[in-house]
């Protein structure tokens, strides 16, 4: 008869790839949610500050942007001027500061949090755009009246007073939001926080080996059984 022999439990051999999946997919961590609070707090907080600061925008936009005038004869309500370009210095006017807010926005935002993250930009991207919209209503109530009619018969013949301030290409309104998303992307690639790369894991590899060399001899010459060996099963 034979005895039943169990496999030899070695004790220094690292755990098969098996056990390992096996532990790994038993330890990992429930996934987290894309935002959390805090982030989204973050976010909202940005979004609110830049919606507040639309209103200085108007109020630059209505200080800065060259004027159109009209003039009446009584009758009907012309431009003095015929060739001025004062409706597209107006425009560029809103998207030069408009480029300017955003980059100013984008530093502060990524000095505030430098770590960056997706809420931040969201809330930079929405805030920026209310914050335009923000500051192109705000121009247009805080300048001259858009009603002709009664701003001429006040002002009377032949006296030149200025037109509405308009916003011909909407488009300007991108010009904040472009520039803060742009630039802050920029400033989280070059110096923005980045986490540690994680450390690799390294097994020892099998058994030691002593170096090879005569086995050992007993005192009557007989080489002696490898005491480090396994002994096979006797019947």
């Amino acid at each position: 008869m034979t005895e039943a022999v169990t496999p030899y439990d070695k004790s220094d051999q690292p755990p098969s790839e098996a056990s390992c999946a096996a532990t790994e997919a038993g330890a990992a961590p429930a996934s987290e949610p894309a935002f959390s609070p805090s982030d989204i707090r973050d976010g909202a907080a940005i979004a609110l500050v830049l919606g507040v600061a639309g209103v200085l925008l108007g109020l630059l936009w209505v200080w800065l942007a060259p004027r159109v005038q009209y003039v009446s004869n009584g009758e009907a309500v012309f431009l003095r001027d015929t060739e001025s370009e004062a409706r597209i210095g107006a425009d560029g006017t809103f998207l030069l500061l408009s480029v300017g807010f955003g980059v100013l926005s984008a530093v502060a935002v990524f000095l505030w949090r430098r770590g960056g993250g997706a809420a931040q930009v969201v809330g930079l991207a929405v805030g920026s755009v209310f914050a335009a919209l923000v500051g192109w209503r705000v121009g247009l109530w805080l300048g001259p009246s858009s009603d002709l009619v009664a701003v001429a018969r006040k002002a009377g013949k032949g006296v030149p007073f200025d037109a509405p301030l308009e916003l011909l290409a909407h488009g300007a309104l991108l010009g904040w939001p472009m520039a803060a998303v742009v630039v802050h992307l920029a400033l989280t690639a070059l110096w923005g926080t980045r986490d540690p790369a994680p450390e690799l894991s390294v097994w020892p590899s099998g058994y030691y080996q002593a170096p090879a060399g005569p086995a050992p001899a007993d005192s009557a010459g007989h080489p002696s059984p490898d005491p480090s060996g396994t002994q096979p099963p006797r019947p």
